[in-house]
């Protein structure tokens, strides 16, 4: 059972009762394939991320969640995009209905090694072929077409 529900677009989702600004990262490798980790909380694979702490910019976020949730050091390269979408809310087990807030930042890869946290049971670089046969929300996947979009400007959503 997941401590973890994502709803999108979806008229019985619960009403959001938190905002907490996050982020994420999307890392390539030479090879073009993505970095993903398999989520424990939700079965999903996502892009690396999470919240940011007091005293952090959101770079130093993304740096820091990366390295606990992957293992890798990696440094902000540009801007993928900002997904603020109120269609999207995550419930947690706890009660917390938190609406979407995450910048997605491009990241390269610069140390460390792939290592599973406790915030996930799988940790890769995936080719962008074997995203449609992988659990990936449909909120996640945006962000991959993005990518592959190869856009001049930041999506501002």
């Amino acid at each position: 059972m997941s401590n973890r529900r994502d709803y999108y677009r979806d008229p019985g989702a619960p009403i959001a009762n938190s905002l907490v600004p996050g982020g994420s990262a999307l890392v390539v490798d030479e090879q073009g394939r993505v970095l993903l980790q398999r989520r424990a909380d939700s079965g999903n694979w996502a892009l690396p991320g999470g919240a940011m702490d007091i005293g952090e910019t959101l770079g130093e976020c993304i740096v820091r969640e990366v390295k606990e949730e992957t293992g890798l050091d990696i440094v902000v390269t540009g801007l993928l995009g900002i997904y603020t979408d109120p269609a999207h809310v995550i419930a947690y087990a706890d009660g917390e209905v938190r609406q979407e807030f995450n910048v997605t930042y491009l990241g390269r890869v610069v140390g460390g090694e792939i290592s599973v946290s406790d915030e996930s049971t799988a940790v890769r670089f995936v080719a962008p072929e074997e995203f449609d046969g992988l659990p990936i929300h449909e909120t996640v996947r945006l962000r991959l077409r993005h990518f592959a979009e190869s856009r001049d400007v930041p999506y501002l959503g």
